[in-house]
């Protein structure tokens, strides 16, 4: 081995013991938990699922209820894409009403659940694949809020959002999510938002009261998605567009998949899949969810 290369290595090795020895001084006051917390990957559909009383928004009540309470809540939505990496850390951020033509008493919705900003330079520390940005003007978008309150109405656990560089492959953010693990032994709850099928061009505006309606090709990849995650094959999952013919049509630009990546990155071997809300909505979009612990 060259002598440079040495040196890098071993200021590499450097770097990241000091980075876990910040997040352990940062998390010092959250206890490790012997079973760590789960991790869920959400369909979340339309904003107004937010405010409906529909089967998506009652699951998410009851997984409330089901799974232990989490010190916190770390979002990665698809609503928030950006260049680089960025992290919520205010003290109180914002409800954000990024959407249009839906009605007043959705606008009207704000959750005020408090931030954490040190858990945010904690989380920063742990990541050393990127620079990770400490952001104070996001907030909360429609992908977290609107099924965190569902979950969590009394909004007194703090919720934070992690965003999505969109300028980067898929690979790369399985491999910035395994870095997240840390954080589910210490109470931390990691909830991936978005839609294994998601196309909006070809939504059936005719079929919105149709239970379950789903395309050929978006029920096609539904199920395939399904297959490859009971396997654990996450390289073919990473590689999605090889799936199927249908792929192009199920993902025309990775979004909201990118969120069931993350997800699938924190799997610990021994955990099995369990989906829920598995159905399709108007004919291109499925709300197929999952939890992993």
């Amino acid at each position: 081995m060259k002598r440079k290369d040495f040196i890098g290595k071993l200021l590499g090795g450097a770097v990241a013991m000091i980075s876990l020895q910040s997040f352990r001084n940062f998390t010092d006051g959250l206890h490790e938990q012997e079973t760590p917390m789960p991790v869920l990957f959400i369909g979340h559909g339309s904003p107004m699922n937010g405010i409906a009383d529909n089967i998506f928004s009652q699951r998410w009540e009851q997984m409330g209820k089901e799974i232990p309470v989490p010190k916190a809540v770390l979002v990665i939505s698809a609503h928030w894409l950006t260049r680089g990496t960025h992290i919520t850390a205010m003290e109180h951020p914002a409800t954000i009403h990024d959407f249009g033509g839906f009605p007043p008493a959705l606008h009207a919705v704000q959750y005020p659940a408090p931030g954490d900003p040190a858990l945010a330079k904690a989380t920063r520390q742990l990541i050393t694949k990127t620079h990770v940005g400490l952001d104070h003007d996001w907030g909360l978008d429609h992908g977290s809020w609107t099924v965190v309150r569902r979950m969590y109405p009394a909004a007194n656990i703090p919720v934070l959002q992690l965003s999505i560089d969109y300028h980067q492959p898929p690979a790369y953010h399985y491999e910035l999510a395994r870095e997240l693990a840390a954080l589910r032994k210490k109470g931390v709850l990691i909830i991936g938002s978005g839609n294994m099928v998601h196309n909006l061009r070809m939504v059936a505006w005719d079929k919105a009261d149709a239970p379950e309606y789903g395309y050929d090709w978006c029920i096609e990849m539904n199920e395939l998605f399904k297959q490859r995650i009971l396997e654990g094959n996450h390289q073919a999952l990473i590689h999605y567009e090889q799936l199927s013919k249908s792929a192009r049509l199920a993902i025309p630009t990775p979004d909201h998949y990118y969120p069931l990546l993350y997800t699938l990155a924190l799997q610990d071997a021994k955990e099995q899949p369990v989906f829920f809300n598995d159905k399709s909505v108007m004919g291109s979009l499925t709300m197929t969810s999952v939890k992993f612990g």
